[in-house]
């Protein structure tokens, strides 16, 4: 059952990529078309919301952003929370190379991004930007690219931008959560616990629990806390055992439920919202500024060197082991994938350079290109090992 859950979340991932990429394409098509004063409009159109003493007023991007990538994020929080008990992280030796791998894949481009931007005219604080990896992006290069490769190599990428999610969800949290609403905050601390309780009740009815998501979502929203948190503790929240004997766990039930409707819907729609802007006022010298320069190397250059440095270092100590049946190029391919950032680096861009049209812009132009030179490069060099393993046969 754990193989097949995880193989079911790779064909949606993998399916809904080419989603995201129309919508990409959609949104910088019309933001700078005769249609981009409406685009604009539509995304910056502020939206208020007031249920009793929750008051809140966002743009639409906003609402996006802090509302439905929250059930994204929950999403993601029950897929860590199936690996680690009964899937792939489960096992310590399949563990370590990817958690290694994923390390050094938000280190590296981290390091990369602050040395291009310690300059007095650099921006610091947007170093996480670089740092996580879009899952559905870079499987669907993968399932487009070469359909043939090792199931173990799939695998081994979904970990890794799982546990590369894990760590950026982490980031936010720390790095991007505004000053803090102590009684909010409580409030949700309570809810969780009782959520957590709801969880012993096996025949517990599930709209206790939608509910049980929402309420925890808008005290953390009160709070300061990022949304994103809420998502990822929630799932944390829901059991992995069956309600009944012979039936599928809760956890399950949940994931095949809302992960259709993430993939492609609320991903599509956040791409659509999050990734236009005008390149009329773009001027070409701003994209050689330390901001676009630093996000652009740390997705191309660091990424693949983070993960693959990582991986070489962990499996030549013996304490990570390679995947069975991937080769050492192939682990190479995927790796230049990591720099796919996309989806997620746009939603940490924004919160990193909330306020500054400018650095926002320049920094989305860069993980355009940083995203799109990476699924390149890493796409070719699979294709290449491809037809590599088919002309030599399986290696040793």
């Amino acid at each position: 059952m754990a193989r097949r859950l995880t193989l079911d979340f790779l064909n949606t991932e993998a399916g809904s990529g080419l989603l995201l990429a129309a919508a990409a394409a959609a949104a910088m098509i019309v933001a700078n078309s005769p249609w981009a004063a409406r685009y604009f409009a539509f995304v910056d159109a502020r939206v208020a919301l007031q249920i009793g003493d929750f008051a809140q007023t966002r743009s639409v991007l906003g609402w996006v952003k802090d509302g439905l990538m929250a059930i994204f994020f929950l999403v993601v929080g029950m897929e860590i929370k199936f690996e680690v008990l009964r899937g792939e992280l489960s096992s310590p030796r399949r563990l370590a190379l990817p958690i290694m791998a994923a390390l050094g894949g938000m280190i590296v481009p981290a390091l990369i991004y602050l040395a291009c931007n310690l300059g007095p005219s650099g921006a610091p604080w947007g170093w996480p930007t670089a740092t996580a990896t879009d899952i559905a992006f870079a499987l669907a290069v993968l399932a487009i690219a070469v359909p043939r490769l090792p199931g173990a190599l799939r695998v081994f990428l979904l970990t890794l931008a799982i546990a590369d999610d894990l760590g950026a969800v982490g980031l936010i949290a720390i790095v991007f959560s505004s000053k803090i609403d102590i009684p909010a905050m409580a409030g949700a601390a309570v809810s969780l616990a009782a959520l957590s309780m709801l969880s012993r009740w096996k025949r517990a009815p599930f709209l206790f629990y939608a509910a049980g998501f929402v309420i925890v979502w808008g005290f953390a929203l009160q709070s300061g806390v990022n949304a994103s948190v809420a998502g990822v503790a929630c799932a944390f929240t829901v059991p992995i055992g069956a309600r009944r004997a012979g039936q599928d766990s809760v956890l399950k039930y949940f994931m095949d439920s809302l992960h259709p409707y993430v993939a492609y819907a609320i991903l599509p729609l956040f791409a659509f919202t999050a990734a236009g802007f005008s390149l009329q006022g773009l001027a070409p010298r701003q994209l050689l500024t330390p901001v676009p320069v630093g996000v652009a190397l740390a997705l191309i250059v660091g990424k693949p060197l983070g993960v693959f440095g990582f991986a070489l270092v962990s499996a030549a100590v013996k304490f990570g082991r390679r995947p069975a049946g991937v080769t050492w190029l192939e682990l190479l391919g995927a790796a230049m994938l990591c720099g796919v950032g996309f989806t997620m680096s746009l939603y940490i861009a924004a919160l990193a350079f909330a306020g500054s049209g400018g650095l926002q812009d320049a920094a989305r132009a860069a993980i355009f290109v940083g995203s799109i030179t990476s699924a390149l490069a890493g796409g070719a060099l699979l294709i290449w090992a491809q037809a590599r393993r088919d002309r030599i046969g399986e290696p040793a």
